[in-house]
């Protein structure tokens, strides 16, 4: 099939319209008519990555953070983005990537899930009509009341994550939970204003944490790849599901980072 055939099948789940203004979503390396057997699935279009797509044949790479955000000038192998986008020219791999309209229509309702968040809704609106109200994050109830301590561990738990940051009271009683996957220190207002008890999201400073007590709400910092990490496997079964007739493969990718 063509790349358009795949772009066409990701844009009914998450259509690019739905993604914010500032966002770079789409095709954004190589051509709409390329023939596409095997596509693999990644958080990131790091060169690791490209590297794996490169040696594994793909003919296309899906992301969820687009690689290419601002204006380029020139494409050289000089700056590390222009060499990425040499590499996948030369390799005639097509690019796309499905950031915000997936945070939008896929990522927060699959985090939301998987804590077992009932009688959810959105925690901070970006788009509404006569028929549904959609955006970032979502706030729910979990099954049953539990600590922060327990939280935590549930939350270690669900995205099989070897550590978490929390700030808040260890025994404090947990029911309500917001959840932004990704950098979510914009939305602590929102989850204060949902009376969520915890907040769940990643890249959650110092002065951020300290504000979000003194507003009487806990976070549980789960890190930014920690929460978003569940695009590969959700983007591989939607896909595995929709076009079976591609071959998918999915990027070794782990925390940029490591604690000694």
């Amino acid at each position: 099939m063509k790349c358009s055939e795949v772009m066409a099948k990701l844009e009914e789940l998450s259509p690019r319209s739905f993604a914010e203004s500032w966002d770079n979503v789409g095709l954004l390396v190589g051509s709409r008519d390329k023939e596409v057997e095997s596509v693999m699935i990644a958080l990131d279009a790091t060169d690791a990555v490209i590297d794996q797509a490169v040696l594994a044949g793909a003919d296309m790479l899906l992301t969820h953070h687009p690689m290419i955000f601002s204006a380029m000038k020139r494409i050289t192998a000089e700056d590390f983005t222009g060499k990425r986008i040499i590499k996948l020219i030369a390799n005639d791999i097509s690019y796309y990537a499905c950031h915000t309209n997936f945070d939008v229509m896929g990522m927060a309702d699959e985090a939301a899930d998987r804590l077992a968040l009932a009688d959810r809704t959105v925690l901070e609106t970006t788009f509404e009509d006569e028929l549904s109200k959609e955006g970032i994050g979502r706030v729910g109830i979990f099954p049953e009341e539990m600590t922060l301590r327990e939280c935590a561990a549930y939350v270690k738990e669900i995205f099989d994550l070897e550590t978490v940051r929390v700030f808040g009271e260890a025994e404090q009683k947990i029911r309500k939970a917001a959840v932004v996957p990704g950098s979510g220190k914009d939305y602590i207002s929102q989850a204060v204003r949902a009376g969520a008890d915890v907040f769940i999201s990643g890249d959650i400073g110092h002065h951020d944490g300290i504000d979000a007590m003194e507003q009487g709400i806990t976070i549980i910092d789960a890190g930014h790849f920690g929460l978003e990490q569940i695009f590969v496997p959700y983007m591989k079964e939607f896909l595995s599901r929709e076009l079976p007739q591609l071959h998918l493969l999915t990027a070794r990718q782990q925390e940029p980072f490591w604690y000694e």
